[in-house]
């Protein structure tokens, strides 16, 4: 595993940002391991951030992109703070955009979105903290394709929990495959449990919840 996987792994648990217990999902399943990126709140902490998703993105999609959109309300951070990063690890210029849950009818900028403006031509990289489902991509690249004509470089997700979406593979592939843009993350679930020494009763937990909700093709 590259060092820099473990460094976030490292910063996650640091952050208290991925824990280990009991918890339901917003797509309903109980899991014993939830990840929040809404922990993040310091300043070090989202400039660490920003520069381990500017870090994946680089190795990943290179810098031929234009936009970072981060899908409302947790998006807009990570948004925010990856793009100062680029900036400041690779001198590299990238607008950063999020949509509205509700639109602004009011203002020099009214819309539904805020940040930079869409336009014809753009490539942008999607960004979010965690892929559970795949649910949160129904209603954000709809609108992104509908704003302008745009092209989709792909989507970055810091941890893939590395289960099954609504069929066998897992959400981020059904993603990929749905869309028709690369997905990647800057640490999967596997790596998590390969690396961090868990207590044998979480680690049963988590072998338990993978037989019901692990992918069965990839």
């Amino acid at each position: 595993m590259e060092q820099y996987k473990k460094d976030f792994i490292d910063f996650m648990l640091e952050c208290d940002v991925l824990k280990f217990g009991d918890f339901t999902l917003k797509s309903g399943r109980k899991s014993p391991f939830f990840m929040n990126a809404g922990g993040y709140v310091t300043g070090w902490q989202l400039k660490k951030l920003g520069e381990f998703y500017a870090r994946a993105i680089h190795d990943q999609y290179g810098e031929d992109f234009d936009v970072l959109f981060g899908p409302a309300y947790k998006g807009i951070p990570l948004a925010v703070t990856t793009a100062i990063a680029f900036s400041d690890l690779y001198g590299k210029e990238v607008r950063y955009c999020s949509d509205r849950k509700e639109e602004k009818d009011h203002g020099a900028d009214k819309g539904s979105f805020l940040g930079t403006k869409l336009q014809d031509g753009d490539r942008v990289v999607m960004i979010e903290d965690v892929t559970t489902s795949g649910k949160s991509m129904e209603e954000t690249v709809p609108k992104v394709r509908g704003a302008a004509d745009v092209k989709i470089v792909g989507l970055m997700v810091s941890l893939d929990r590395h289960e099954k979406g609504k069929g066998t593979k897992t959400a981020l592939k059904e993603v990929s495959e749905l869309y028709g843009f690369p997905t990647a993350a800057i640490v999967s679930m596997p790596e998590v449990i390969e690396y961090v020494q868990l207590d044998p009763g979480i680690r049963e937990r988590i072998d338990a919840y993978y037989k019901e909700y692990g992918p069965t093709e990839e």
